[in-house]
């Protein structure tokens, strides 16, 4: 009879060293896995990290690119360095001089003529201009400068039509949008084959959540970062966007990223 508890003492232990070693694997698995927060890589070649607000940080195959690198060097601590920097307008939200000077180091300059006459010195000589419809091909990728301003049209505006440049950067047919600060333009509308766009909602300066989400609907992007989203009234219900654009559109993905983190 001992013999026999003895056994299934054996066995016991066995059975518990096997389950233990097995979720011991798992559990390592999850983790090597586990993406870091607040980055989205998925099926597509860039992986998106967020900064803060209308500031981004995009890792392309070997290249990097910063959107509207604001609020110091600080908070690139541990990115990459940038090879392409895109500027759309002059807002201090979009534009910080200081900032720029601190992280450019050998990037391409990139803006509208509007963002360059703010500059005095080093910097104005480091831009590459680009105009509403201009095109560029740098580095394997194709970068059109597209009209970003506020509907209706007025002088008065926030940001009137020609002043700033949302962007579109092509690399090998995957396509990437930069709205900036606009509206449900008609040129955003018309878009075609967008891989990934950047949506700006936050009023009174760009869209609300529903024309934000009208628009998207429109032109059909793949994949879709609410981003730029305080107003004057706080944060905008980003929630509510993903759930008018898949009501009108389950294909579309709609990623939630939080851009005011930090």
């Amino acid at each position: 009879m001992k013999k026999f508890y003895w056994f299934l003492g054996i066995v016991g232990i066995a059975i518990i060293s096997f389950y233990a070693l097995n979720s011991y694997i798992y559990n390592k698995k999850q983790g090597e896995e586990k993406m870091p927060e607040n980055v989205m890589e998925n099926s597509t070649p860039v992986k998106v990290i967020p900064i803060s607000h209308a500031t981004a940080v995009l890792e392309w195959d070997n290249y990097v690119m910063y959107t509207d690198p604001v609020g110091g060097a600080q908070v690139f601590e541990g990115q990459k360095s940038p090879n392409i920097i895109l500027v759309t307008d002059i807002h201090g939200d979009h534009l910080d001089e200081e900032t720029l000077e601190s992280v450019i180091g050998s990037a391409t300059l990139i803006a509208p003529q509007a963002v360059k006459d703010k500059f005095i010195g080093e910097l104005a000589k480091r831009v590459q201009v680009l105009a509403n419809g201009d095109a560029l091909g740098l580095e394997g990728f194709h970068i059109d400068a597209v009209p970003m301003y506020n509907i209706p049209e007025s002088d008065d505006a926030f940001h009137t039509k020609g002043r700033g440049n949302g962007y579109v950067i092509e690399k090998d047919g995957f396509r990437v949008y930069v709205a900036g600060d606009t509206s449900g333009t008609p040129e955003m509308r018309a878009l075609q084959n967008i891989d990934i766009a950047f949506i700006p909602m936050n009023l009174p300066y760009t869209m609300d959540v529903e024309e934000a989400a009208d628009a998207v609907l429109a032109f059909k992007p793949k994949n879709v970062y609410p981003y730029h989203y305080r107003g004057q009234d706080g944060l905008s219900d980003i929630n509510h966007f993903k759930e008018l654009v898949n009501a009108g559109n389950p294909d579309i993905n709609v990623v939630l990223l939080d851009w005011y983190a930090k």
